[in-house]
C-alpha cells in the first residue's frame, strides 16, 4: 500500500468479527409477508399504506431488498407491530394491538344484522371456541 494513502486506511470499513444475528426460522421478507397476510392486506394494499409501489414490496418480502431503517418504521406503523416484531419476530406485548382487518371486516357485517341474528351467531362462535378449548 502506498504510504501517503495510509492515514486513510483507518477511515475504511473493515470486516466484521461479530457472530451473525439469529433472527429465528424466518427472514425478514417472510416475516413482513406473515405480517401483512395475518392482518388482511394485499401486497397493493400494503404498498399504498406505506407510500411504495407493489413491486417494492415484493422485492422486500422475497429478500431481494434489505429493509433500511426508514422503510422498517413505514412498515412496523403500518402493520400496527413494533420494529422489534417486525425485525426479529420477538412480539410485543398485546397492549392496545388491533385485531386483524379480516376480523374487523367480519365484526362489521355482524353488527349489522338484526340484534336476533347476531345473538345466534355469536352462540356459534361461542361454541366454537369452546370446542377448540378457547372459551
Amino acid at each position: 500500500m502506498r504510504s501517503d494513502l495510509q492515514p486513510y486506511t483507518d477511515l475504511m470499513p473493515r470486516v466484521s468479527k461479530l457472530p451473525p444475528i439469529d433472527a429465528g426460522q424466518e427472514t425478514i421478507g417472510q416475516r413482513l409477508a406473515r405480517l401483512r397476510k395475518e392482518r388482511g392486506f394485499t401486497q397493493i394494499e400494503l404498498a399504498d399504506k406505506v407510500g411504495i409501489i407493489q413491486s417494492l414490496l415484493s422485492s422486500y418480502e422475497n429478500d431481494v431488498l434489505n429493509l433500511k431503517a426508514e422503510m422498517a418504521l413505514r412498515f412496523a406503523r403500518a402493520l400496527e407491530v413494533g420494529v422489534d416484531e417486525l425485525l426479529d419476530g420477538k412480539k410485543a406485548k398485546k397492549n392496545g394491538i388491533k385485531p386483524s382487518r379480516k376480523v374487523l371486516r367480519r365484526l362489521e357485517l355482524i353488527e349489522s344484522l338484526p340484534l336476533h341474528q347476531q345473538q345466534h351467531v355469536l352462540k356459534t362462535i361461542d361454541t366454537l371456541l369452546k370446542g377448540f378449548g378457547r372459551a
